[in-house]
């Protein structure tokens, strides 16, 4: 019979995964055989423990910090409770100058882990985000959106929500 931690544990490995769009065949896939969808699927529902290394491993495989896997830690499979609006392309920012796009990076980084958010290929965030964002920069977040568009790490479509935002607060 399965503990409830390991049952917790398994289903933070399973949100992970899901977020990720892995089924378990595909883990197993993805990982060339290294990870068997039968044993993935045997910790996800709590069957089979998992070792510290193994988790570690997986942790590593799936790209997330191991604290996120454990029970107590932030919830993996946090959802937005609205359709995102602002949608910052990840894998676009990876490619980015650091020097320019460092900060942007580190903030993405910090929402991505307080949320547990590791799908890796795109982040929404809020327009106070885009906000706190611009003073980083020291920009104005109209200029700052015009310059994450031509940058395409944000869906153009940014740009409509973030002067309708400002003009709603009077900038």
């Amino acid at each position: 019979m399965p503990s409830e931690y390991a049952k917790t544990l398994g289903g933070k490995l399973r949100a992970i995964r899901q977020q990720q769009g892995l089924s378990l065949h595909g883990v197993e896939e993805k990982s060339k055989g290294r990870w068997k969808a039968v044993v993935v699927g045997s910790y996800e529902r709590g069957d089979r423990a998992v070792t510290v290394q193994k988790l570690a491993e997986l942790a590593d495989f799936y790209g997330v910090p191991i604290r996120e896997l454990l029970p107590g830690s932030a919830s993996a499979a946090a959802a937005a409770a609205a359709p995102p609006r602002l949608i910052l392309d990840l894998e676009a920012l990876q490619h980015l100058d650091a020097s320019e796009a460092g900060p942007l990076t580190r903030y993405a980084a910090t929402i991505q882990a307080q949320r547990g958010d590791y799908n890796g290929k795109v982040l929404s965030i809020r327009q106070d985000d885009m906000r706190t964002l611009a003073v980083i920069y020291d920009e104005s977040p109209t200029t700052l959106t015009e310059r994450f568009i031509s940058w395409g790490v944000l869906n153009p479509e940014a740009k409509g929500e973030v002067e309708e935002s400002s003009e709603a607060a009077g900038a």
